[in-house]
């Protein structure tokens, strides 16, 4: 009888975890959303872009062709020097500006690249700043309990998931391309989600 009723206890207690765990997570309200993504999408990003693109070509085009020129110099005065048999150390010298400019030119694909990032954060940063605004309030308004990034999900299960980039699109009150959330949607409504925000939304075909 004592073991019996220990066995039925046992039960009782694992019934109630059990309904606990399901009500938590039922009540789990995961969201998917890239700031990255979303700044990228906007209108706005096209001039960052078409900016970033002229910066390349005429300030870091120029910058290494001056470079180069530079180089060819260096190198002719210590080819100079060297037939002129100048001291050491001028010709150390020489040789250590021909060699720190000879650097440049060897990494300038990874330095113009740096450059180019950088030039491109600082004309985004206001779209940045207006993205991470409206992501705020969304969340706060909604009261999700995570938020993942796409492709950083396995997709299954009956955990509902909603699609972000549309309601933060409707809070900025601009209009995202479509494209960008065909196949989070499609992950979304497999994943088993109920709803979809984007139709709710009203910034692109489902």
């Amino acid at each position: 009888m004592k073991k019996f009723f220990l066995v039925s206890l046992a039960l009782c207690i694992f019934l109630i975890a059990s309904q606990n765990l399901h009500a938590q997570t039922a009540a789990l309200k995961i969201g998917v959303f890239d700031i990255d993504l979303m700044v990228r999408a906007l209108p706005e990003y096209r001039n960052v872009d078409s900016l970033t693109a002229n910066y390349e070509q005429d300030t870091l085009g120029a910058q290494y062709q001056e470079y180069q020129g530079e180089y060819q110099r260096l190198d002719s005065t210590f080819k100079a020097d060297s037939a002129a048999k100048r001291p050491q150390s001028v010709l150390d010298y020489s040789n250590n500006l021909r060699r720190q400019m000879a650097y440049t030119l060897v990494y300038w694909q990874q330095i113009a690249q740096q450059k180019s990032d950088q030039y491109r954060g600082s004309l985004a940063q206001p779209l940045y700043a207006k993205v991470v605004s409206a992501y705020k309030k969304v969340i706060a308004a909604n009261k999700y309990s995570l938020i993942l990034k796409p492709n950083t999900y396995e997709v299954g299960g009956t955990t509902r998931l909603e699609n972000l980039f549309p309601l933060v699109a409707k809070e900025m009150g601009v209009t995202i391309d479509p494209n960008l959330t065909v196949d989070l949607n499609q992950a979304l409504q497999e994943a088993g989600t109920t709803t979809n925000p984007q139709q709710k939304a009203g910034t692109g075909k489902p």
